[in-house]
């Protein structure tokens, strides 16, 4: 008898795919398919919709409206919009009774979840570990598995948190990530008393600093570099900086003028929540009541310069305003930033791809990549172009906008009428 060998399994062709499912690309799922009968594929590592995940803590909220959804700034009649999650979910009555000033983070995650659930084609629980192009427009593989070819690619991988070098080659049940707090409450417990640092002076550090006070911890240092722990600016002309009508502005700077000017906008967006650092204070104030002293210890104008192992702690070398000081803690909590997850490019394609001094692949307005051979082919790149294309790329205030953008780029014309005429600000 002889072996008939399997027909070999036919992969799927899209207009485009994307690797990451994270709100960026969702967002680009959900108005790519309320505006095109083309076929659009997302695969997400993950094995389901994440956001943030280790930073779920119970009573932190979001920095951004409920109306700054995935859709409703270019389509408020579309059927993934925040509010119809909440009329769908039968959530509505209940959260806008509680009179939130802004949406628990957990609630936004589960409307990430419930979009998914209605979006064809995202497939979770799959690496991209290879992007390679060719004949057949781009193939996206896993191992030595083709998983789809597409014409177009949209790349939304992200950021994540890391260890920076002075706290590296420490215990790692001792020094480890924000994101990995919640984790190790219950081993950090058998002691509240045992000083905890928090090195970071930006939301997480914050938000870590109060989860550690809410579990009990009696002796949190919480260190910044900057000279105060700064909140964010949320008036009117602040907010103005993050609409259509700025972003454009920006786009017709030079590109180190440009820069310069994001730099000095960051107090805006990468600031503390003014609530939340209320709230810290008022509960590091009631426990003061209890104790007769602080709980949370604020050290601004300290960079943390080092780390060493001295019996069961950690002793801590820090760089103030005029001096060297140091500190014996139990456990470090690193809060201390970001940096962009790597690109699944195969060699021969990183090699077309244009990149800038910091060896960062240059970004189009329309968030196309700059690459060689392209011929009609786009890839286009969300989250990782701050510094060029403005404090909105890395966060999710305008979501939908830049959907709309890149939807528009794509297709060669209109899909999205994206505006912004009725300004006040005369940005130049």
């Amino acid at each position: 008898m002889t072996d008939v060998a399997e027909p070999a399994r036919e992969v799927p062709f899209y207009h485009a795919a994307g690797v990451g499912a994270g709100p960026a690309n969702l967002s680009l799922a959900a108005l790519f398919g309320s505006s095109t009968s083309e076929r659009f594929a997302l695969f997400e590592r993950q094995p389901k919709p994440q956001w943030h995940n280790g930073l779920l803590h119970s009573g932190v909220r979001m920095q951004t409206s409920w109306l700054k959804d995935l859709v409703s700034m270019v389509d408020p009649r579309h059927e993934l919009t925040f509010l119809n999650y909440l009329v769908t979910t039968g959530r509505l009555y209940a959260l806008l009774n509680s009179q939130f000033d802004a949406m628990p983070r957990i609630e936004y995650v589960r409307y990430l979840e419930w979009a998914a659930t209605h979006l064809p084609n995202v497939s979770y629980g799959v690496d991209v570990d290879s992007v390679s192009f060719g004949d057949h427009g781009f193939e996206l593989r896993s191992g030595d598995r083709a998983l789809a070819r597409s014409e177009h690619l949209v790349i939304g991988v992200g950021s994540t948190p890391f260890i920076p070098a002075e706290l590296g080659g420490l215990p790692s049940e001792q020094v480890f990530i924000a994101d990995h707090l919640v984790h190790r409450l219950g081993a950090m417990s058998a002691d509240k008393d045992a000083p905890v640092a928090v090195v970071g002076g930006r939301q997480t550090g914050l938000e870590a600093a109060i989860t550690l006070l809410r579990n009990g911890f009696t002796d949190v240092k919480w260190f910044g570099r900057r000279l105060w722990f700064e909140t964010i600016d949320d008036s009117p002309i602040a907010n103005d900086v993050y609409r259509p009508a700025h972003v454009e502005a920006l786009q017709r700077l030079s590109l180190p003028t440009r820069r310069r000017v994001i730099e000095q906008l960051d107090p805006t967006g990468d600031a503390l929540t003014p609530g939340a650092m209320r709230g810290l204070y008022q509960a590091n104030y009631d426990r003061f009541l209890e104790l007769d002293r602080f709980p949370v210890v604020m050290y601004p104008g300290r960079e943390v310069v080092g780390a060493t192992v001295d019996g069961a702690d950690i002793v801590l070398r820090a760089q103030a305003i005029e001096k060297r000081e140091s500190y014996r803690v139990r456990h470090v909590v690193v809060a201390t930033g970001r940096r962009n997850a790597s690109l699944p490019f195969d060699s021969e394609l990183s090699e077309r791809i244009e990149v800038d001094e910091a060896g960062e692949p240059v970004i189009e307005p329309d968030f196309s990549v700059r690459w060689k051979g392209m011929n009609g082919h786009r890839i286009y790149m969300l989250n990782r172009a701050r510094l060029s294309q403005g404090l909105t790329d890395s966060n999710l205030t305008l979501l939908p906008v830049r959907s709309a953008i890149v939807l528009n780029s794509m297709f060669g014309r209109t899909l999205f009428d994206v505006h912004d005429e009725l300004c006040p600000v005369n940005w130049g």
